[in-house]
């Protein structure tokens, strides 16, 4: 049997990293067509040079020359830039992990699935500004859509598809982030670096923030609606701190079907590059007498009020989603910048998505005029909440 071509959109963040080193254990299976990166050459050329991709690109285009000099007599083909992105993912690969981070990843998304692919989603931005429009587009060309993010990848494995009347409830669980005891006072003094220390998964910058504001559990939410056929109603919540547990699946009957394994992305991963088979893979083994316990707790809105949030957007519909993952990009990097607190991220979207509510949308250009007049209202909230900060002496 030949190698399945693949690409990878986003190798050198931790799912790129993760699916590069399954890859590796498995060289007679796979053959890279296409790696991408945002902006690290140095990581880019070095997977380049080991997994010989037919063409790597940056997207950040001034770093074309530094890539184009580092893979120099190797024969790969170099190119940067956005348009660059979108063209790699054009190609011919059987199989695209979907791996960019935010709303910058939706338009090659789109074009992997517009071609037929079968795509690992691993982009929850995707779905969460246009999942009407890229579910559209793998349904006609006959493409697929894989969920990597373990939550909706262990829904994938014990949904029945066959017979989704059967199912009464999906219940995404939820590690509760760093701050899962912590009162909204010691909230409002936590640093950068204490948001960023997830204590269960590792994650780059932006997902970690978003798990220690529950943001994340809410964009899953809106994930899980476009992927799976249930109604809002039928899509709950529950935190449950040791990660074992990665989503569950209630029936009318009363049975809960849910799949465990240990905190491990190379778990999902694999699932979607072997499907419908599956590969080995180093994921530590899960021992659940070591372990000794599993607790499940309600998520408390109070305390996380980005949860209410994401639940508001995806009841509104339309454009709401898309306005709250924009806001809520924004405000993450300017946390990430220190301009802001951390609770000021969830109020700056609520400020977002009070100004704007919920835009229609016929089509990628109603999302992307949409994603940039919600950048701009929330940079708008930023520069306000930063201002009122000094002026106070608190920053």
């Amino acid at each position: 049997m030949s190698a399945r071509p693949i690409t990878i959109l986003g190798a050198t963040g931790s799912i790129g990293r993760s699916t590069l080193d399954l890859v590796g254990r498995n060289p007679d299976k796979y053959r890279c067509v296409a790696l991408t990166a945002n902006s690290n050459v140095v990581e880019l050329a070095e997977a380049a040079r080991k997994f010989r991709p037919e063409v790597a690109v940056v997207a950040d285009a001034s770093a074309y020359s530094a890539l184009k000099e580092a893979l120099a007599g190797t024969g790969i083909e170099v190119a940067a830039g956005a348009e660059a992105v979108v063209d790699a993912a054009e190609r011919p690969a059987d199989w695209v992990m979907s791996a960019i981070v935010g709303a910058a990843g939706l338009q090659p998304t789109l074009k992997a699935a517009q071609r037929g692919a079968t795509v690992a989603l691993a982009n929850k931005e995707s779905l969460v500004c246009a999942g009407d429009i890229v579910t559209r587009a793998a349904n006609d060309s006959g493409g697929r859509l894989l969920p990597v993010d373990s939550e909706h990848n262990a829904i994938h494995q014990v949904f029945d598809y066959e017979r989704p009347e059967r199912v009464a409830r999906v219940i995404l669980t939820a590690s509760g982030g760093p701050f899962r005891e912590r009162s909204r006072a010691e909230m409002a003094l936590v640093t950068r670096e204490q948001a960023l220390s997830h204590p269960v998964w590792s994650m780059g910058a932006k997902i970690s923030i978003d798990s220690a504001t529950l943001m994340n559990k809410g964009l899953e939410l809106i994930e899980a609606h476009h992927l799976f056929p249930v109604s809002v109603e039928q899509l709950d919540v529950l935190v449950h701190p040791q990660s074992v547990v990665h989503s569950l699946v209630e029936y009318v009957d009363g049975s809960v079907l849910a799949q465990l394994g240990t905190p491990d992305m190379r778990t999902p991963i694999a699932y979607t590059l072997a499907w419908p088979d599956r590969i080995e893979t180093p994921s530590k083994r899960l021992d659940l007498a070591a372990i000794g316990k599993l607790t499940f707790e309600a998520p408390d809105p109070e305390r996380f009020p980005a949860l209410n949030l994401a639940w508001s957007a995806l009841r509104a519909g339309e454009g709401a989603p898309a306005v709250l993952n924009a806001a809520n990009e924004v405000a993450v990097q300017a946390f990430l910048d220190g301009r802001i607190g951390f609770l000021d991220i969830a109020a700056i979207v609520a400020d977002v998505l009070d100004k704007l509510g919920a835009p229609k949308i016929g089509s990628l250009a109603d999302v992307m005029a949409i994603d940039s007049e919600a950048r701009r209202t929330a940079e708008t909230a930023v520069l306000a909440r930063n201002g009122a900060a000094v002026a106070a002496g608190k920053r």
